[in-house]
C-alpha cells in the first residue's frame, strides 16, 4: 500500500463539510454550487456528492483525564472533527469520573449512536474503542454507514492483550483503516488487514501555550519528558555516563525509576503540564527513545518504535523543540523529510549534536516551527480524513 495520492478528477471532500454545518438540511445526491473553501485557492463548483459521502460522523467519549497522551490526542482530533462540521452521534464529551461512570457513558454512548446513525453517513472511529469497536462497525454496517478507525494504538504491540491475528480480525470489522505511518500500514497490509489503508504521519497537538525562542548554544540541552520508570526507559540510567558532552534535562515523576539521580549533567525537574512545559521548557533537542539499552530501543518497546508514531514526537515539535529519534523508528522517516531532528543509532551519539552550527540549528527551527503550527491546527489529522473518504469514495 502507498499512500493515498491526490486526484485531479475527485472534488475536495471539504465540501462535505459545509454540508454537515447544515445537517439537518443537506440533500443527498443533490450539486452544491458555488462552494469557496475558505484558505484555499480550490473552488468546488457543481460539486456532485454522492449517497456514501453523506454526513461526517463520530462519537465523543468520556474520559477520565486529559493529561495522557491517549486521551490528549482523542480530545484534539474531536475539536478537528468539529471543526470539519462532523455530528457527535454519542454522548457529550466529558472529562472526569470515575472507572463505573466511564463505563456507563461508554454503553449509554453507543446505544444513542445506534439510534441516530442513518445510511451514507461516514463515522469516525478513535481506535482502541475497548469493548465496542466491532459491535460499532456491525451497526453501521446495518444502517449502511461507512466507517473510519484512526489508529492511536495497537494493543498486539503495546499491552500484548490481543494478539495480530486478534488484532486485525478487530480491524476487519471497519471499512476504511488510518494507520499511524506509512511503516504501520505496510505491517496491517502484510498481517492480513482487508481494510482501505491509509497512514497519517504525526499526531496534532492543540496547546494555546506559545513556545519561546531560545538563544543558540555551543553545548546543547537534551529533554526527555514522559512516565518514568524502570520497564519502559531504563536507558536513563545510562545516559549520564554516556552522553557526556551534553546536558540533559528529565520530566516527569522519577519514583518509579529506581537508581536515577541528579548530577552535574543531568537536572530532574519532576512533572509538569503539558502547556507550562510548551512555554517554559529550557533545551535545544526532545529524545524519543525506548528500551533498556543504549545501543538501540530495544526489547517490546522498541519493537513497536519500528511501527508506531509517539505522541510525544508532537509534543516536543509542539514546544519548538527539534527530536532525536531511533534510526530504525517509523518516524525517522518523516523527521528526516521535514528537517525537524536527528535520527541516531545509540545514545552515544547524542555527544554530536555540539557539532551542530549555528546555521543548521536556525533551519531546523524554522522547520520545527512551520510543521507546528500545522499541528496546532489539526492539520494532518483533518487531511488524513478527507483522503481516506476521497480513498472510499473512489473504491466504492
Amino acid at each position: 500500500m502507498t499512500r493515498i495520492s491526490q486526484q485531479s478528477d475527485i472534488q475536495s471532500i471539504t465540501t462535505v463539510e459545509s454540508i454537515n454545518h447544515r445537517k439537518e438540511k443537506s440533500q443527498y445526491g443533490k450539486n452544491v454550487a458555488k462552494l469557496s473553501i475558505t484558505g484555499s485557492k480550490i473552488i468546488a463548483r457543481n460539486c456532485y456528492i454522492c449517497n456514501k459521502m453523506g454526513r461526517l460522523c463520530y462519537i465523543s467519549r468520556c474520559y477520565r483525564d486529559y493529561r495522557s497522551a491517549g486521551n490528549k490526542a482523542k480530545i484534539d482530533n474531536e475539536q478537528s472533527l468539529k471543526e470539519m462540521g462532523a455530528i457527535n452521534l454519542g454522548l457529550s464529551q466529558r472529562i472526569g469520573g470515575g472507572k463505573i461512570a466511564t463505563f456507563i457513558a461508554g454503553v449509554c454512548g453507543v446505544a444513542r449512536y445506534a439510534l441516530k446513525v442513518r445510511k451514507g453517513d461516514v463515522v469516525v472511529l478513535q481506535y482502541p474503542i475497548k469493548k465496542y469497536f466491532s459491535l460499532i462497525c456491525r451497526i453501521s454496517r446495518l444502517r449502511g454507514a461507512t466507517t473510519i478507525a484512526f489508529i492511536h494504538d495497537l494493543g498486539s504491540f503495546r499491552r500484548k492483550k490481543l494478539t495480530p491475528r486478534q488484532e486485525i480480525r478487530r480491524l476487519n470489522h471497519a471499512d476504511n483503516v488510518i494507520a499511524a505511518n506509512a511503516s504501520m500500514e505496510r505491517w496491517l497490509s502484510e498481517q492480513g488487514c482487508r481494510c482501505r489503508l491509509s497512514w497519517l504521519g504525526l499526531h496534532d497537538y492543540r496547546s494555546p501555550a506559545q513556545a519561546p525562542q531560545r538563544p543558540y548554544s555551543r553545548r546543547k540541552v537534551v529533554v526527555y519528558a514522559g512516565s518514568l520508570n524502570n520497564r519502559k526507559n531504563s536507558f536513563l540510567l545510562q545516559l549520564p555516563a554516556i552522553a557526556h558532552n551534553v546536558d540533559i534535562h528529565l520530566y516527569g515523576d522519577k519514583e518509579n525509576l529506581h537508581g536515577m539521580e541528579a548530577s552535574d549533567s543531568l537536572k530532574i525537574n519532576g512533572f509538569m503540564d503539558a502547556d507550562e512545559f510548551i512555554s517554559s521548557v529550557k533545551g535545544d533537542f526532545g529524545l524519543v527513545w525506548d528500551g533498556n539499552s543504549s545501543d538501540e530501543c530495544s526489547g517490546n518497546w522498541g519493537e513497536y518504535l519500528k511501527i508506531n508514531t509517539p505522541h510525544k514526537v508532537s509534543f516536543y515539535i509542539r514546544s519548538h523543540l527539534p527530536v532525536v529519534v531511533w534510526k530504525q523508528s517509523a518516524v525517522a522517516s518523516i523527521v528526516k523529510k521535514e528537517g525537524i531532528g536527528v535520527c541516531i543509532n545509540s545514545l552515544a551519539e547524542l555527544n554530536r549534536l555540539n557539532d551542530i552550527t549555528e546555521e543548521k540549528m536556525t533551519e531546523m527551527l524554522a522547520n520545527v516551527s512551520r510543521v507546528a503550527e500545522r499541528l496546532s491546527k489539526g492539520d494532518n489529522f483533518k487531511h488524513a480524513i478527507r483522503e481516506a473518504m476521497k480513498h472510499s469514495l473512489l473504491s466504492s
